[in-house]
């Protein structure tokens, strides 16, 4: 199949809509022309012509499926939510391993596509592991860079992830991005500097937090690496910050999130839903740890710690910590949670502390992700999430206190999972998706901060869609400032995925409550990709989709 991407003022009547066929022997690619700014575009099959929204009003109630129903619900009633911008995330692989922007031409096209179709920009990830690859304080943003004036040319806004881990061995990683090879170095002499578990396993997707403020990386602190290589960034971008860059997303853990990596997939060491293990276990954590119980004068509590807390693949039951009134609901308990959490929020503290005083009155915004960790939502104890560092019980709310957090420093709290509903999951998981976003809508409200959100799996579907469109409302909690789709690939450019990510956006743009098109969008919108203005244009560029 081809696709190609051309360029119309306004839209030509077509009696019937058409079916774009997807044989697998044709390649996808988009041809695309030299467009006026006041131009629309769509996606045109080289096969046969192709109309991704568009139906005859005659038969729009008959066409309905029950799927479809659920994402684009009608209503005579003027909108009354705000609108929702959505985001797209690029592909991890956007800059290659020697540091330029992979595959140009294709990235060029495919962002035309997505502002065509209403997106309001993308999210990418500034991988440290890439750009101080040669050695300390020895930067190389040039593939960002090309990337940075490729979308303001487009006139999308940017979204940059500080991205401080590496990337390979958790769900949806396509690719390999370890640490910088001088960071890898000196984990070889001082193999502490990671997340330790309880047997000794070492996890070498992010620094340990417990050495925050020791000068352990070629006499610099992790505190100090991470803020020089913010101000880089600054320095070099200084001129699209607040204008094309419109957030910096503050890498605070594994997968970027606030958080211990608790349960990596990497090896098989965790698979769902287990429980996950406790990652304080390298010589400065335990140093941490000893200190708070002498402080507490507890001393045994140290060497205790959380000795009956299973293995990764357990579950709550199977443990005497987390079982339902197992050790996390004691004073021993409790205080090794409250310091476990507390050393994650004294991390993320510092980090942010750092980014705000570097990109304040930039007009870029901050924002930092927390993990959806769903599964053993309903038990007591919340073991997954505590095992992550998020404090979180029957009977304490372990999300205030990061919203309260993040409010400090003026952060965008980030959540995944937006997508799930709780009868999609396995019943012995004990899964509440939905009941854990509410529990943050309602946390970020109560601190004043704003709520941003994922997808945590990658889906197409009408019912994931109209799950996000459904907690993008703020009836309950906070509502969503802004959403960010994981992600763009192949596969979201294939006909009946396109659809569906066209319609979302358009939803999203009018909280929610949309009436589908018309055959001749006598409104000219953006919502498709639409019509050729001149057939007889020859000169075309083609390039595969990203």
């Amino acid at each position: 199949m081809t696709l190609t991407l051309r360029y119309s003022t306004s839209f030509t009547n077509q009696s019937k809509p058409q079916i774009l066929k997807t044989p697998d022997d044709f390649s996808r690619m988009i041809c695309f022309t030299h467009i006026k700014p006041s131009s629309r575009a769509r996606i045109y099959n080289s096969m046969q012509p192709a109309q991704l929204l568009i139906e005859k009003p005659s038969s729009f109630e008959g066409r309905k499926t029950e799927k479809w129903e659920k994402l684009h619900e009608l209503t005579g009633h003027p909108v009354q939510d705000t609108r929702v911008p959505v985001f797209v995330m690029l592909p991890l692989d956007t800059i290659t391993t020697g540091g330029n922007l992979n595959k140009p031409r294709a990235m060029n096209a495919s962002l035309m596509a997505l502002k065509s179709a209403g997106v309001e920009g993308v999210m990418v990830d500034a991988w440290w592991g890439l750009v101080e690859k040669d050695g300390p304080l020895k930067y190389n943003w040039e593939g960002y860079a090309e990337l940075v004036k490729m979308v303001q040319k487009t006139g999308l806004k940017l979204q940059v992830v500080m991205s401080f881990h590496q990337c390979g061995g958790n769900v949806g990683d396509s690719c390999s991005i370890p640490l910088p090879p001088w960071v890898l170095e000196e984990i070889s002499k001082n193999p502490d500097l990671v997340y330790t578990d309880r047997s000794g396993r070492r996890n070498p997707e992010y620094i340990s937090l417990g050495c925050d403020s020791l000068p352990l990386l070629r006499g610099r602190t992790p505190i100090q690496v991470y803020t020089d290589y913010m101000r880089s960034f600054h320095d070099r971008f200084r001129d699209y910050l607040g204008k094309v860059i419109v957030e910096i997303q503050v890498g605070m853990g594994p997968c970027g999130e606030l958080r211990y990596p608790s349960y990596p997939e990497s090896n098989g060491t965790w698979r769902f839903p287990g429980i996950g293990e406790f990652q304080c276990y390298d010589k400065y954590m335990r140093a941490s740890l000893k200190a708070a119980a002498e402080a507490a004068g507890r001393e045994e509590w140290e060497r205790s710690g959380a000795h009956d807390s299973g293995q990764y693949n357990q579950f709550p039951e199977d443990t005497g910590f987390f079982r339902r009134d197992g050790t996390w609901n004691t004073e021993h308990g409790q205080f090794f949670l409250e310091w476990y959490s507390g050393k994650l929020l004294e991390h993320g503290d510092k980090i942010l502390t750092a980014a705000k005083g570097i990109f304040q009155g930039t007009g870029a915004k901050l924002s930092g992700k927390v993990a959806g960790i769903h599964w053993h939502y309903r038990t007591r104890s919340h073991a997954a999430e505590l095992t992550a560092g998020y404090y979180n019980t029957r009977y304490r709310d372990g999300y205030l206190p990061i919203a309260r957090m993040f409010g400090k420093h003026d952060v965008i709290f980030n959540f995944t999972c937006m997508e799930m509903k709780d009868r999609e999951q396995p019943e012995h998981a004990n899964c509440s998706p939905e009941g854990l976003v509410q529990q943050v809508k309602m946390a970020t409200k109560k601190a004043g901060i704003e709520l941003a959100g994922e997808n945590a799996l990658e889906r197409y579907d009408a019912d994931a869609y109209a799950q996000v469109l459904a907690t993008s409302k703020s009836e309950s909690g906070n509502g969503l400032s802004a959403f960010t789709y994981l992600r763009m690939n192949k596969q979201l450019f294939e006909t009946n995925n396109w659809r569906h990510l066209v319609e979302f956006v358009k939803s999203m743009s009018e909280g929610g409550c949309r009436m589908k098109l018309s055959a001749h969008d006598l409104s000219r919108t953006d919502l498709y990709v639409g019509f050729i203005k001149d057939r007889s244009c020859q000169k075309r560029k083609e390039v595969t989709l990203v």
